[in-house]
């Protein structure tokens, strides 16, 4: 994707730019909650610790097979899957094992996501549990029509096309009416293909970008709409 000069930020967002949105479409980690929260660092050292005991590797190794996996394959578990026939359900059940104690609830995002007319979801790489939990934590599970996990999705995450087909033909979604939120620029990219608003969510300024540079190549594409680093603000200002 080429780079977009007309990219938008909160403050430049109106009603007008989302008024025939129906669906809103939310990805979950570090997504609905900050970054700075650390939930999905817990499920990154478990993913590790699961590589290193099922490959019998170092734990320095282990880390680097399992950003490789993540890189070519979408996610660990998908290349776990590919390439070494791991059982998934043993593999969610493991990484999922985390502490959510830290998870503040947001009864500001609450609030606006209720404001927005239509059906809401949840679409995330992780499983339906680890999205309950955390959506439970903020005080907005309710709010959501559904949630669409990695095991609706056939075990084939974002940002492959077959998920998101997936996706859209079970909820029967008109890519025209709806709007998407990701931390992720890369899964974004086939939301606009069908026609889905696309808004990127960012850690604010002060905060350490993490992660390996290649997840966040493409935050300036064409097929980024928005960019934020408060969904709860952003929500207000198209409210």
């Amino acid at each position: 994707m080429t780079a977009d000069t007309s990219l938008r930020h909160t403050a430049d967002a109106t009603p007008g730019d989302f008024a025939d949105v129906r669906d809103w479409v939310f990805d979950l980690d570090n997504t609905l909650y900050p970054r700075r929260t650390n939930l999905f660092a817990q499920i990154d050292a478990r993913m590790t610790a699961f590589v290193s005991d099922f490959l019998r590797l170092p734990a320095e190794e282990a880390r680097v097979v399992q950003k490789g996996l993540y890189r070519h394959h979408g996610t660990t578990l998908r290349g776990l899957m590919t390439e070494h026939a791991v059982d998934p359900d043993a593999f969610l059940e493991f990484v999922h094992d985390i502490d959510y104690s830290g998870v503040a609830p947001d009864p500001a995002l609450g609030a606006e996501i209720r404001r927005l007319p239509g059906r809401k979801f949840i679409f995330t790489n992780g499983d339906r549990g680890h999205a309950e939990r955390t959506a439970r934590q903020l005080g907005i599970l309710d709010d959501f029509e559904d949630i669409f996990d990695i095991v609706a999705a056939g075990l084939n995450p974002k940002p492959a096309q077959a998920s998101y087909d997936k996706f859209v033909g079970l909820f029967k979604i008109d890519g025209r009416r709806a709007a998407m939120f990701e931390d992720l620029a890369r899964n974004l990219e086939v939301p606009k293909l069908l026609g889905m608003r696309t808004v990127l969510i960012v850690p604010p300024a002060m905060e350490e970008l993490v992660g390996d540079a290649w997840e966040h190549e493409g935050r300036e594409g064409a097929h980024i709409d928005f960019v934020t680093d408060d969904l709860a603000a952003f929500l207000a200002r198209i409210g």
